[in-house]
């Protein structure tokens, strides 16, 4: 029965770089047939490209992994994709008790908890401290130069880190480990008043992520400073907030008005359906940085002088748009697409074509475009961010 069902099958239908209208033709040669499948709009692009554009998506599954006892991590930066200059991304995951050890950066740290659960713990120029545990959905931030650590709980956790700098490399951080094994001994000893054999057992080099037991609770984990613990949180729960919810989907925004301490990096967290769309749009304030959870999409982009080009997207893609460029973003599957905007900003911004065209005179918006009533009319003065009609493709 298996046999006579699989002669049955068709064998899988090989795209071929040929537009309904016929433009293009069959490519015979060596190539790579599993990814043209993977971006159709890629292989045979809409009408409506137009030009060239660099590359604007980039996937986490092309990156080095670096792997560690106590767990792995992978990045994204302009040596990946050039064109990201304003923001860096790595995806890590921790086994139970997992750390990433003790450390700084020259740059801001935003994260966004993917799965699992975690403690996170900081001390600020004043030495002030701040201990707290991170649940998926959760966001945290670290201010440029501010020493953290993460270790993962029982059940081991994956987040996003971003960083306001897209020359951010995690592997060349700051770290406890390094600075120890690079100063001598007679100088620790004079700096901690301890006698030099105190640090026999220090690590030869960098820890980076290291396995470690589970720790206690939060309560038993307490440390009182004498100076207190920093007054504004560095820790923000966003799947708990309330959305923006719209027919196509729904819109979570993190920035300094509800996330005060995020001052460098502003997010939101879109959910688009099926047959949905985020809406044509462009942000005023710098370049998107993308980070696609669920789902799959496609991502066209405008960059002016009759230049446009479509991408295809799914989760663990990295996608960015230069800043004030128009774009759009369609759910082309069946499972609703979630993905991340991030933007190196201290408020999240947008500017909604829709409302710009209803709040700018109809005689005005008529005679550019050669609109129709039906078009002027649909026209909406309050801003949609995720859109759903019953003709979308």
């Amino acid at each position: 029965m298996a046999n006579s069902e699989q002669s049955n099958c068709e064998p899988p239908r090989i795209p071929q770089p040929i537009r309904s209208d016929g433009t293009g033709g069959p490519d015979y040669g060596p190539r790579d047939v599993m990814r043209d499948r993977e971006n159709p709009d890629m292989l045979v692009p809409p009408v409506t490209d137009s030009g060239l554009m660099p590359n604007l998506v980039m996937s986490y599954s092309d990156t080095h992994m670096q792997l560690n006892e106590g767990g792995w991590s992978r990045e994204i930066t302009v040596r990946d994709l050039p064109i990201a200059k304003t923001l860096a991304g790595v995806n890590m995951s921790l086994v139970p008790g997992g750390v990433r050890e003790l450390h700084w950066h020259q740059q801001a740290e935003w994260a966004y908890m993917l799965l699992g659960s975690a403690r996170v713990t900081a001390v600020d120029q004043n030495g002030r401290n701040f201990i707290a545990d991170i649940e998926a959905g959760d966001l945290w931030y670290f201010p440029a130069g501010i020493p953290h650590s993460i270790q993962a709980l029982e059940n081991g956790c994956e987040f996003l880190l971003v960083f306001d700098d897209g020359n951010f490399s995690d592997l060349n951080t700051l770290s406890i480990s390094d600075w120890f094994a690079h100063t001598p001994k007679e100088v620790l000893s004079s700096n901690f008043g301890v006698d030099e054999a105190a640090f026999d057992g220090i690590p030869d080099k960098q820890l980076y992520i290291f396995p470690d037991k589970v720790p206690g609770s939060l309560a038993s984990q307490e440390v009182q400073s004498p100076y207190g613990t920093i007054p504004i949180s560095f820790k923000h729960k966003l799947l708990a907030q309330t959305p923006l919810k719209t027919p196509g989907g729904s819109v979570r925004i993190a920035d300094t008005t509800n996330f005060p301490i995020s001052k460098t990096v502003a997010a939101a967290l879109v959910e688009i359906k099926p047959g949905g769309m985020r809406e044509l749009h462009w942000h005023p304030n710098n370049d998107e940085w993308q980070y696609y959870l669920t789902g799959q999409g496609r991502m066209t982009v405008f960059g002016g002088n009759g230049v446009a080009r479509t991408f295809n997207v799914r989760a663990g893609d990295v996608g960015y748009v230069p800043f004030a460029f128009g774009h759009y973003i369609q759910n082309t599957g069946n499972d609703t697409l979630w993905f991340l905007e991030i933007f190196k900003s201290d408020r999240f911004a947008d500017i909604s074509l829709n409302q710009w065209m209803a709040l700018t005179p109809r005689e005005l918006v008529q005679a550019n475009l050669n609109a129709t009533p039906e078009l002027l009319d649909a026209l909406r003065k309050e801003k949609w961010p995720v859109v759903k009609y019953d003709n979308l493709k």
